[in-house]
């Protein structure tokens, strides 16, 4: 039996609350979180002892391990205790805001030989997993373009302030819907080496972004584009979709299939079939002894609990590669705040000469004039 503590009760607290109270290897010894009341009538109802100090529950020399689940900024403070004391971390998305001190715990849960991951759920999506085999198998043959978009209804009026509403406590689509879709671009098919023209644009809130966009650089000479917007109610839950281009073909994943287009005598006979082949969620499902809000939540803990128990330290999604997402977010960052630069409304040289032969470009000039 691997002994928990649960550091912070909002959403995605209390959904690890439920998860961890069902699996037949956890036993959750306590919860902390600042919200007295919430902490009292959970203790009330379940006889979980509660916190109101996670260094105190820390302290608590029965504990195996913790679920980190508090806002972003406080994650490198209580990530970096619960190490020093010898604990296995669980610590929700994104890591760390700021890159040093995530790549500083990285190495300090190396050199504790402790297990660590980061709740990137999207990596315990069936459908991801199979695309990660087939990529891995070079189904697509060698890879030049990938596209990654994140859509949902987060945001869709101007409201109140909460943690998720300040770009210091690490709001905003940025650091929640983007995270996800960096980090299954760095899963599938590795971190970009840079980033442009990067757009970070807010639709109703005051200080954090509500959509992102921007281009991805690869060494080997492959581009990729993100779109991500949390304030897109034409969807009724986050919806995160992959399209992949390669020289053997085409495929497009999300959490409900897999849809791939193989070229006639690509060389991949036996791992993808040739022409299109759509393939469904319910054709990898992976049965969990708990749902809630989909079976990779569950999962992803599932995999955390047989890492301490098997004595495993090969975590696929580890404190060192959630450092590698928040690499691209703070490049990201850095591209946004770059200089504009204006398009010349009067060209010069051969562009120019282009421009005056009649088309509609040089009406657009004209008009402009």
């Amino acid at each position: 039996m691997v002994n928990l503590g649960l550091i912070g009760l909002g959403k995605m607290g209390l959904s690890h609350l439920a998860i961890l109270n069902t699996h037949p290897s956890a036993k959750l010894i306590g919860v902390c979180d600042s919200a007295s009341y919430l902490c009292n009538i959970l203790h009330k109802y379940s006889g979980i002892k509660v916190f109101s100090s996670y260094r105190e529950m820390l302290d608590d020399k029965s504990l195996d391990g913790v679920i980190v689940a508090t806002p972003s900024r406080s994650h490198g403070e209580i990530v970096r205790e619960a190490l020093l004391r010898g604990l296995h971390v669980f610590c929700e998305k994104p890591f760390c805001l700021n890159v040093a001190e995530g790549s500083s715990l990285a190495e300090l849960a190396d050199r504790k030989g402790v297990v660590n991951q980061v709740g990137y759920h999207h990596r315990f999506v069936e459908a991801f997993k199979e695309a990660k085999r087939l990529l891995d198998a070079q189904a697509l043959g060698r890879l030049h373009h990938v596209r990654v978009e994140a859509y949902g209804p987060v945001v869709l009026r101007p409201k109140g302030a909460t943690w998720r509403s300040k770009g210091s406590e690490g709001g905003g689509c940025l650091y929640d819907y983007a995270c996800h879709a960096i980090d299954l671009v760095n899963y599938l098919v590795g971190r970009p080496d840079a980033v442009s023209g990067t757009v970070l644009n807010r639709v109703f809130s005051r200080d954090v972004d509500d959509e992102v966009y921007a281009t991805l650089h690869f060494a080997d000479g492959m581009t990729g584009m993100i779109a991500a917007n949390w304030s897109d109610d034409s969807l009724r839950r986050m919806s995160t979709q992959v399209t992949l281009w390669g020289t053997n073909g085409r495929m497009v994943v999300d959490r409900q299939e897999l849809k791939t287009y193989i070229r006639a005598a690509a060389g991949s006979a036996g791992v993808a079939k040739e022409g299109w082949e759509v393939r469904y969620t319910t054709d990898f499902h992976s049965d969990v002894w708990y749902y809630l809000r989909g079976e990779e939540y569950s999962a992803q803990l599932d995999y955390f609990l047989r890492c301490i128990v098997e004595g495993r330290r090969d975590n696929i999604s580890s404190f060192a590669s959630a450092v590698q997402t928040d690499c691209v977010v703070s490049a990201m960052l850095q591209d946004a705040r770059d200089t504009w630069r204006p398009v010349d409304s009067a060209p010069r040289g051969p562009a120019q000469s282009r421009t005056q032969s009649g088309g509609l470009l040089s009406q657009v000039t004209a008009a402009l004039k």
